[in-house]
């Protein structure tokens, strides 16, 4: 009998048969679609010395499109965060029409192509455009702005956020909510006590993606940045350029400067995450 149980429980165990093929598929299938990638930028600078990558990355104009980039992604992050919770909540505690419509137009971001999204935004924004116009009649220009770089990063990193947090809302009892409403519980301190803790860890993972996705975003942002030197210039548009010049080490370095920056930034929010549960288990 303790034998048969115990058969049980490794077959349950192992749903997916071939616990060996399985995990060399997904080696294979990881090696390939990122490990690999990533080690051929370590590849390309391998002739390169570390002085004359400091260089490089320690450009002037460079530096300048770091600054850039990762202000207007940060601006745009916390903006998202702030009117992806508020999306999330409508589309999952409200019914309404054109309801599922709106919660398949938050993925337009993901399919519509870059290149159409930049036109579209700089159409719009620019000082001819429909709300450009209106702003540039009270002295507010918004194309070839950082103003303009930071509403195109909102755009492509909404879907992030908001698909975060939306299942964990779903999921959210709201036999808790009703409980602190019963001992005389604002809507607000509900929210901040008994929501908010919830969707905290989920916020943060859609934080960290759509920052990683702004910095490396160049089709949706760089038509309505423009490219001004030290002012709108986003690093991935340097490393096109750097490209068109055919100076591969150049842009492979200054793409690894990238890459560290949202590698960093992703540990440290999912530091943050098991820090969280860690205290709402403990």
């Amino acid at each position: 009998m303790f034998y048969l149980k115990k058969l049980y429980k490794t077959r349950k165990a192992n749903v997916i048969p071939g616990f060996g093929l399985s995990m060399g598929i997904t080696i294979t299938m990881l090696s390939l679609i990122v490990l690999i990638p990533l080690f051929s930028i370590f590849v390309t600078l391998s002739g390169l010395t570390f002085a004359g990558f400091w260089q490089v990355v320690t450009d002037k104009q460079t530096v300048a499109t770091y600054k850039v980039s990762l202000s207007c992604a940060a601006v745009a992050s916390v903006v998202n965060v702030v009117f992806g919770i508020l999306i999330a909540w409508i589309l999952t505690r409200y019914r309404f029409p054109f309801r599922r419509m709106l919660n398949g137009l938050i993925e337009l971001p993901f399919a519509l192509p870059t290149a159409v999204a930049g036109i579209a935004l700089t159409t719009l924004y620019s000082d001819q455009g429909w709300i450009g116009g209106f702003f540039d009649k009270i002295g507010v220009k918004i194309s070839y702005t950082t103003t303009g770089i930071v509403i195109a990063m909102i755009f492509i990193g909404i879907p992030f956020v908001v698909r975060s947090i939306q299942p964990v809302l779903e999921k959210l009892d709201p036999q808790y909510e009703e409980a602190a409403a019963a001992l005389g519980a604002s809507r607000f301190r509900i929210f901040l006590k008994v929501v908010f803790p919830e969707i905290l860890p989920a916020a943060l993972a859609g934080f960290g993606l759509a920052f990683a996705r702004s910095i490396g975003e160049y089709g949706s942002v760089v038509f309505i940045a423009g490219n001004i030197p030290y002012e709108t210039q986003i690093t991935p548009l340097i490393i096109m350029n750097k490209l068109e010049q055919f100076n591969y080490t150049a842009a492979t370095s200054i793409a690894l400067v990238m890459v560290i920056f949202a590698f960093i930034l992703l540990f440290g929010i999912n530091l943050i995450q098991a820090r969280i549960n860690k205290i709402a288990r403990g």
